[in-house]
């Protein structure tokens, strides 16, 4: 058995999990890791999409040529493996969109971004994929910041009811091309898929202790009408910027999970602001990026 903590959960795997770093200690565990067969269809199930199946607590997704994943009331992932599927290849669905709708159904606050700490301060970076998140966060963690989280963002709170951001206990992952602009080589790890020039980065520094959120900036590309900035966003569209930033957003509300997530929304309002970043997806330019968000950052 392999044992991990990952977004504040322990977790027992019967499979190694590539990218996520094996715990110290063996605790019992939160969520549970299985290979076994499954039904090819939900028993019961009430609601229905093109590769996916629901019944109240329990979620069956079906990822071609890899592999079903159920998931099943916040606490086990069970695959069963297609055909020709390999473990190492369903681990990448597992880390992904298995732990995300297990972690809505757990009632967590689950953004889809990455963040970095510094001083015991947390920033989160939303964006849709492909906008530059990891990217951003390996540059953030360059310039002195601690890694904390990367695509699977969560918010909790702490006793003093402050949102805080849950360590991954995984590791970037980064497109080839952004490893070499950012001069990576020395830390890539293996291939995050045998299909894919994205690989596992080991981080410098972790954080270990979940840091306050104090902000969070949503990426944009700058293109006409946008101009490069950084803009606070007024509650209204904070909100509906938690809307579209969600992990898995469209699942989440099937999931039910919009007024729950209304109520962790006010509470970490209340203590982190809302920012949209626009910045060109220009590797020559993020120097500038990364000094003009530390100094907001550090006016906040």
């Amino acid at each position: 058995m392999f044992h991990y903590r990952i977004s504040g959960l322990s977790v027992a795997s019967e499979t190694e999990l590539p990218g996520a770093i094996p715990a110290a200690l063996a605790l019992e565990p939160d969520v549970t890791v299985q290979l076994t067969p499954l039904p090819m269809e939900l028993a019961g199930a009430s609601t229905t999409g093109p590769n996916w199946q629901m019944d109240g607590e329990a979620f069956l997704l079906h990822v071609p040529r890899v592999g079903r994943f159920l998931m099943s009331a916040g606490k086990s992932i069970t695959v069963a493996l297609d055909d020709g599927a390999t473990p190492r290849d369903a681990s990448v669905f597992v880390l992904g969109s298995a732990l995300g709708i297990l972690l809505h159904q757990r009632g967590a606050l689950v953004l889809h971004g990455s963040a970095v700490a510094r001083d015991g301060r947390a920033i989160a970076i939303c964006g849709h994929s492909g906008a530059g998140k990891s990217t951003l966060a390996a540059a953030l963690c360059q310039a002195g910041c601690s890694f904390v989280t990367d695509d699977i963002c969560v918010v909790g709170l702490n006793s003093a009811r402050q949102p805080i951001v849950l360590p991954d206990g995984r590791q970037l992952k980064l497109w080839r091309q952004s490893i070499e602009k950012l001069d990576l080589d020395g830390r890539q790890g293996e291939a995050v898929r045998e299909d894919l020039e994205k690989y596992f980065i080991a981080p410098e520094d972790v954080a270990v202790e979940a840091p306050r959120l104090s902000a969070i900036y949503v990426l944009r590309e700058s293109r006409p009408p946008l101009t490069d900035g950084i803009g606070e966003l007024d509650l209204p569209d904070a909100m509906r910027m938690l809307e579209y930033e969600a992990y898995r957003p469209g699942l989440r509300r099937r999931l039910g999970s919009a007024p729950q997530m209304l109520a962790q929304a006010g509470a970490m309002f209340g203590h982190a602001r809302v920012f949209r970043l626009v910045r060109p997806l220009d590797f020559a330019r993020m120097g500038e990026t990364v000094d003009a968000l530390l100094q907001h950052w550090d006016g906040l």
